[in-house]
């Protein structure tokens, strides 16, 4: 399965349905926040299910500020990271992952796009896609119970 992620898009949904062209075929795209009302008109235009969190700068309070998604045996913890405080490090975040049972974190906030391994969890943040900025997202893999992430500029 493969899973498109994306953050940070603050408006600019050109560069958001731009992620989704050079991705290629997904079976999902996770929207991190921050442009949540791009994740909206990319569910209203494209045929994939799209999953989104709220940020910092989105003011829907009925989009969730976190979600748990299942896909085949790899469970998935969907934030925006700011309630975690991912600027100031990723303990809380690592913390978050671990009380859900999480395999894989995604999460945004700070704009800067990585993939790295704590405590037995894949962390991916795909980076901005916000106007002004170079511009990346992640691909995530996810086979039965392994997942595996990469990030490629716009």
């Amino acid at each position: 399965m493969r899973v498109l992620v994306i953050s940070d898009s603050h408006g600019n949904y050109a560069h958001a349905f731009k992620a989704h062209q050079q991705a290629g075929p997904v079976d999902h795209i996770v929207h991190l926040g921050d442009g949540c009302e791009d994740a909206r008109l990319m569910e209203e235009v494209l045929a994939v299910p799209v999953h989104r969190v709220a940020g910092n700068c989105d003011m829907d309070r009925r989009v969730p500020a976190e979600l748990t998604l299942e896909f085949g045996a790899c469970r998935i913890l969907v934030t925006h990271g700011y309630r975690q405080q991912v600027k100031s490090g990723l303990k809380q975040l690592i913390d978050q992952g671990t009380k859900v049972g999480a395999s894989v974190v995604l999460y945004g906030h700070t704009h800067q796009a990585a993939v790295e391994s704590a405590q037995g969890m894949l962390l991916v943040n795909p980076g901005a896609l916000k106007e002004g900025l170079p511009g990346s997202y992640a691909i995530v893999t996810v086979d039965g119970a392994t997942a595996h992430a990469e990030i490629f500029p716009l």
